[in-house]
């Protein structure tokens, strides 16, 4: 990915990476051997102060600030296979962070950096409450694999980036924290008493629906608490074998094309550019919670009787359908600390993310277009050059810090935030899973060929009705999201 590399085709990059695999792989196979064998000799010879230093991150949750790809997840850096990683963004600021399970004496860090590597960042530790201290800082970042030492104590390891080599994100093959493995309890505050889920206050940006709708009440959102523990809500337990990433699905094929946006343009039929809708099979202009929770769906599950809609995709004048769907449900952007204190998405909860004004592509920060099965394409705000027997691919991410009243806002945004240094602002104090929004398109070639109904394609944006079922919405919180698990559209591991 670096800017000096060579060019070569798509095939000897694809062979030179395998290769690299490959090596990477029977490396770590003959380094973890002998570490297992020297290891066994330490801890045998000596007493805990000479114990062997093991890797207390292997297999432990981990999130990130963002993500280039869906297969590029903060989890490939803690899964101890060479051939498998983490790649942000591409910006400058970006984090990566794994929690340890507890508070383990840790002895070393090693960054195995891909290509796109940070010649700036800093490597903080903490034992929960918000609070982090810097172990190491630099500013001359070389890439490669580099071994930082550290000494004390943490169950929260994180590596802030500042500064990027090449115009890409940065990329980690591994992320790894060493230790002897001893626990190093840290005393903790009685936890507090739990707290209700907030319900959304009646006002004039919450539209009323049908008798279907939800009772609004009066109860503002939980503010933080003051203290060093925050309340406990129901978390479910950790399967054996469970993989521990925030995260329930939801597919959700194309239904039907109209002129038509009941958030932005209620009441107005053909109102609007042209949106490709997905999931509720009724959704109009008139659309309001009551009709969405009439409607039929095209989801898996079929308990999602949600709304999700885009601005239609042309190539040339024809309109094109994705025939990948997938909307995410993730717990990401907030430190581990602070998961389980996820909320589920209020009952006919609006969102609106991306911009669809947006006249250049640096008025988005949200949507980005790359290819499938052809990372070395990167991903860009625009859309981008897919090689021939590749996917036209849009991300996008939707906010998930809610102000705790308001279904909807005059802009459709303000009720809304995005996190801010892994935790949710004062003013949008709520956490919710984080929608990402997953379109493939059958589609690749010269994007010169190809329009959004709402203009170039970092005009990409996407609206978000919200009609699960709250008992539905509510176990996979539970069971999925504040547990750290892996789900699958039942909603189970």
């Amino acid at each position: 990915m670096s800017e000096t590399m060579p060019r070569d085709t798509a095939a000897d990059r694809g062979t030179t990476r395998r290769t690299r695999r490959t090596r990477r792989t029977r490396r770590l196979a003959l380094a973890s051997a002998l570490t297992a064998v020297l290891g066994a000799c330490l801890v045998s010879t000596a007493g805990p102060a000479g114990a062997a230093e093991i890797p207390l991150s292997q297999g432990r949750p981990a999130i990130a600030s963002s993500t280039e790809r869906g297969d590029l997840s903060a989890a490939a850096a803690v899964d101890g296979k060479g051939g498998t990683r983490w790649a942000s963004a591409f910006s400058d600021r970006q984090w990566l962070q794994v929690d340890l399970g507890a508070p383990r004496r840790i002895g070393k860090v090693v960054l195995d950096w891909e290509h796109a590597y940070a010649t700036a960042f800093t490597i903080k530790v903490s034992n929960g409450g918000g609070r982090w201290t810097t172990v190491h800082t630099t500013t001359a970042g070389t890439g490669g694999r580099q071994t930082v030492n550290v000494t004390g104590t943490a169950r929260y390891v994180r590596l802030d980036t500042t500064k990027r080599s090449s115009r890409y994100g940065v990329s980690l093959w591994e992320f790894q924290v060493y230790g002897d493995g001893s626990a190093a309890p840290v005393p903790g505050a009685t936890p507090a008493a739990p707290t209700p889920t907030p319900r959304p206050t009646a006002g004039s940006t919450s539209r009323p629906s049908s008798s279907a709708a939800p009772k609004p009440s009066s109860s503002a959102a939980p503010k933080p608490s003051s203290g060093t523990t925050p309340a406990r809500l129901p978390k479910g337990p950790v399967p054996p074998g469970a993989v521990r990433v925030a995260e329930f699905v939801a597919e959700c094929p194309f239904t039907h094309r109209r002129p038509d946006d009941p958030i932005v343009f209620p009441g107005l039929p053909g109102g609007s550019h042209m949106h490709s809708f997905f999931g509720n099979t009724s959704t109009d202009a008139h659309s309001d919670l009551g009709s969405l929770r009439k409607g039929g769906t095209t989801c898996s599950p079929k308990t999602d009787l949600s709304s999700y809609w885009v601005p239609t995709l042309y190539d040339g004048d024809t309109p094109v359908e994705p025939t990948g769907t997938t909307f995410y449900y993730l717990g990401e952007g907030v430190r581990d600390e602070l998961m389980d204190q996820t909320r589920p998405l209020p009952l006919g909860l609006r969102i609106v993310a991306g911009n669809a004004r947006a006249t250049q592509p640096d008025e988005t920060s949200n949507a980005r277009w790359s290819c499938l099965h052809a990372g070395h394409v990167g991903s860009s705000k625009n859309f981008v050059n897919c090689p021939a027997g590749t996917m036209l691919e849009s991300y996008l991410d939707f906010p998930h810090c809610w102000n705790g009243k308001d279904l909807d806002s005059p802009d459709h945004k303000s009720h809304m935030s995005y996190p801010v240094a892994g935790a949710c602002p004062a003013s949008h104090p709520v956490i919710v899973p984080k929608l990402r929004q997953v379109l493939r398109y059958p589609v690749n070639g010269d994007p010169a060929r190809f329009r959004l109904a709402s203009g170039p394609g970092f005009t990409m944006h996407g609206d978000f009705f919200n009609a699960w079922p709250e008992e539905e919405m509510e176990r996979r919180v539970r069971d999925c999201i504040r547990p750290i698990v892996k789900c699958g559209a039942d909603g189970t591991p």
